[in-house]
């Protein structure tokens, strides 16, 4: 049987309204996919804090990182960060990287931004594939949800976007057989698929979720996604006594839906490169990259980072990224680690900050910097 990674937040007469309103967004249960029994998921903890692997990453990544541990400290929060620069610009970081992947052995969590990867045929292999590979860290999820006093394309909106972290297209099996000729090999397993199905739908009940859908283009590629539709319909029957619906969308309409009608989507799961796009079109949806939380999930690690992985190369040493999603996602980590009430304070205090307007940054319609925004929240704390 699964357990919840995260407990529900005590309740706090004070809390105002709105505060509730964001009560199933701020205290998101994530189930774990390792079994009660295993023990090696407990995360490190020396003289009453724990210590948790920060990569801050590359382009906007070091503001973000650099917000989130000045919250931290404002908020007396009991975790001390073991922090590796690594950087995907250059190959030469391979051992600061391996470094950073030993880390999170020991610690078992972590939170990072995102790695440049190379596009050119000569650059090194995604240094943020490579982790979630090498650590077996599968499960992705995404939130996309509307923040009042954020003008966004649509409203109404809450949509958690789970996507399988290890195979399919981002498998990087791919050679060239003929000069001018690449082929690329996309891997779907049946047992990868049952596992990120199950995750999809024990989100789905723990968080009173009424709806799964998976996104697919069996249509088309009839053996590879036919297989991840046909387990995710099998698992689907295992949950029936649940009330949870579910359906499937073929990946363009579901792209067409999204940007139309994007109310009908609940909990959505699909392949690695689907999840990606559809982890972008929902950041479009709400309000830009900024703003949207995510952590990936595997059977001993957790890793927590935007869900809406953007490097931000232009805004490097600006100072002007919103660092929204990453002090979100760093909530997400604390109810991991079962500091709720840290948890709520922090949450509340971002949430307050952007509603109350006076500090935002360019992406949501002002013109503060990262530090200012930063400023804000730790006044509200």
């Amino acid at each position: 049987m699964l357990q919840s990674l995260v407990r529900p937040a005590a309740q706090s007469v004070a809390r105002n309204t709105f505060s509730r309103a964001f009560a199933s967004q701020a205290s998101t249960s994530i189930p774990t996919p390792a079994p009660v029994e295993q023990r090696t998921i407990s995360p490190k903890k020396y003289g009453g804090k724990y210590t948790v692997t920060m990569i801050p990453g590359d382009g906007v990544g070091p503001d973000l990182a650099a917000s989130v541990k000045d919250v931290f400290k404002a908020a007396n929060v009991p975790v001390e960060f073991e922090q590796y620069d690594v950087s995907g610009m250059t190959s030469a970081d391979d051992k600061l990287y391996k470094e950073s992947l030993d880390s999170l052995r020991r610690n078992k969590v972590g939170i990072k931004g995102t790695l440049f990867t190379p596009a050119t045929k000569l650059g090194h292999t995604s240094f943020n594939v490579t982790m979630r590979k090498d650590l077996d860290i599968y499960a992705s999820l995404s939130l996309c949800k509307n923040i009042p006093g954020i003008n966004a394309r649509m409203s109404n909106v809450d949509i958690a976007i789970i996507r399988e972290n290890t195979e399919g297209e981002y498998s990087g099996l791919e050679h060239q057989s003929y000069p001018g000729v690449v082929e690329s090999l996309k891997i779907i397993t049946r047992a990868k698929t049952e596992r990120i199905a199950r995750f999809a739908f024990d989100f789905a009940v723990k968080n009173n979720r009424k709806k799964v859908t998976a996104v697919h283009k069996a249509n088309i590629m009839k053996l590879g996604d036919g297989l991840f539709l046909r387990t995710c319909r099998d698992v689907a029957k295992e949950y029936e006594h649940t009330g949870i619906i579910f359906n499937d969308m073929i990946v363009d309409n579901t792209a067409m839906q999204l940007v139309s009608r994007p109310q009908q989507f609940d909990v959505m799961v699909m392949p690695n490169l689907y999840g990606n796009i559809v982890s972008n079109v929902g950041a479009g949806l709400i309000g830009g990259p900024g703003i949207i939380p995510g952590c990936n999930i595997g059977r001993e690690y957790a890793m927590f980072e935007p869900g809406c992985r953007h490097v931000g190369l232009d805004l490097a040493d600006q100072n002007a990224a919103n660092p929204t999603a990453m002090l979100l996602s760093s909530v997400m980590m604390l109810r991991h680690l079962n500091l709720d009430e840290h948890a709520n304070r922090i949450s509340s205090a971002v949430y307050e900050t952007i509603q109350a307007g006076t500090a935002k940054t360019r992406d949501i319609g002002g013109n503060s910097s990262t530090t200012e925004f930063t400023a804000a929240v730790i006044s509200k704390l």
